[in-house]
């Protein structure tokens, strides 16, 4: 992406710059951005048991290597129920595979998927024994951390199955993998018995009528006084559009004006409730204010401009 700059550490990490919390990793890579700090997390938690629902990726957010959608058994197959450290941490991201687009994928890339005889309200998970061998599904602990990017917070929840586990839902409906999905992109689950199909970040079927654009539609550029999901306390800015880990990005967060360490870069943005960027620092120059996640920054003429934002 031409005009984007890299800058060192220790620039990102200047004072004035926040003190955000990882998740638990003293590695850090130097060109994600760390997650929000303890106060923007418990802003989060919330109508889900007490898990922390950050903005961001688990790229973006530091998280700790071969814990949450990173963790793989001993046969090397992604994120096993058993292991505890898969429950550390879940990313739910709107991406597209295969045909589907939107739809969302874990840590790893990987399809996530909803199942047609299952309810959504209330939230019931059908899929037990065998059947969860095939689908797995996606599983919290207490305390365990959901990296949202292009899903509302206001869509995801928990579910208690029958062997007592936490299962994540989304739209209500709870979410599994595919087994036989082993690489990013792949679909081999949808449409499998009539009833399995990728999940979009609203928890509908993905590639069904209707889901077409839902995680793309732009924000409104009205001021207001912020959305069904309040104002957000802390954002990831990130340098590609899609909230793309293959390019850098940085984390902000705060109350009132903030400006941007890296200004003129940033292509997409995840956050986790209403703020208005600007494209000057200290909240001056050209204006908008945008209702959580923006996958595609050009889409609303805001491409490479943020440098300042407002929250609150």
């Amino acid at each position: 992406m031409f005009s984007k700059r890299l800058v060192s550490v220790a620039v990102l990490m200047t004072a004035g710059a926040l003190s955000l919390a990882a998740c638990g990793s003293s590695a850090q890579d130097p060109t994600a951005a760390p997650a929000p700090s303890a106060p923007a997390q418990a802003e989060a938690e919330g109508g889900t048991g007490g898990l922390a629902l950050l903005a961001g990726t688990a790229k973006s957010n530091s998280a700790q290597p071969k814990t949450g959608d990173w963790a793989t058994g001993a046969d090397g197959t992604p994120n096993t129920a058993e292991q505890v450290t898969a429950r550390k941490w879940v990313q739910l991201k709107a991406s597209a595979a295969g045909d589907l687009d939107p739809v969302v994928v874990n840590g790893a890339g990987l399809t996530l998927y909803r199942f047609d005889k299952d309810t959504a309200k209330p939230s019931k998970s059908t899929c037990n024994g065998d059947c969860a061998k095939t689908w797995p599904p996606v599983l919290v602990s207490p305390g365990s951390k959901i990296f949202l990017a292009g899903v509302k917070k206001s869509a995801v929840g928990t579910v208690e199955r029958s062997d007592g586990t936490r299962q994540v839902t989304i739209g209500g409906w709870p979410v599994y993998r595919f087994a036989k999905d082993t690489r990013p992109g792949d679909t081999k689950g949808q449409g499998v018995g009539g009833t399995w199909f990728g999940v979009t970040p609203k928890g509908q079927k993905a590639g069904a009528d209707g889901a077409a654009g839902e995680a793309t539609a732009p924000p409104s550029s009205a001021s207001g006084s912020g959305s069904a999901e309040g104002s957000a306390t802390s954002a990831v800015l990130f340098d590609a559009k899609n909230f793309s880990d293959n390019e850098p990005s940085q984390g902000l967060s705060g109350g009132g004006c903030e400006n941007v360490a890296r200004p003129g870069v940033t292509s997409s943005i995840a956050a986790t409730g209403s703020l208005k960027i600007w494209s000057e620092k200290n909240c001056k120059g050209k204006s908008l204010v945008i209702d959580g996640d923006v996958a595609d920054l050009a889409k609303v003429d805001f491409d490479n401009e943020v440098a300042s934002v407002f929250f609150g």
